[in-house]
């Protein structure tokens, strides 16, 4: 599968933004998909994810709230729908992809082995 994420930007503190990711290739309807970001001098932390079987999801608990994961399997995209943007939101943001049928339910979206990645979008917060 092929991710291209877009709508990264610049926002002020308390502002929203809106990233989408396009999937492609052979069903990408068989994937989790999940938004993860990585700040500079931090590692990479999941996001918000969304599965593939049941559209549940799950998301970091600094981000509950405010940030909403959606998926539209007839477009074959993914959105991040982001409220009250922090600065400690800003970084770098990927979209991901795992295999997603098969699993037990005990595993949510974000436990599932992400292997496959987008391009990564900058998100700024500024203060």
């Amino acid at each position: 599968v092929q991710l291209q994420a877009s709508g990264g930007g610049l926002v002020q503190s308390g502002g929203s933004l809106r990233l989408s990711c396009a999937a492609s290739g052979d069903n990408p309807d068989y994937y989790a998909l999940g938004w993860f970001r990585q700040a500079p001098g931090k590692q990479r932390e999941v996001v918000s994810c969304i599965s593939a079987v049941d559209g549940s999801t799950d998301s970091a608990d600094s981000v509950k709230g405010r940030f909403t994961i959606s998926r539209d399997n007839a477009k074959n995209t993914v959105s991040l729908q982001m409220n009250s943007l922090k600065p400690e939101d800003t970084a770098v943001y990927y979209c991901g992809a795992a295999y997603g049928l098969g699993y037990p339910p005990r595993i949510s979206a974000c436990g599932l082995d992400y292997g496959y990645w987008g391009q990564g979008t900058q998100v700024t917060v500024s203060s």
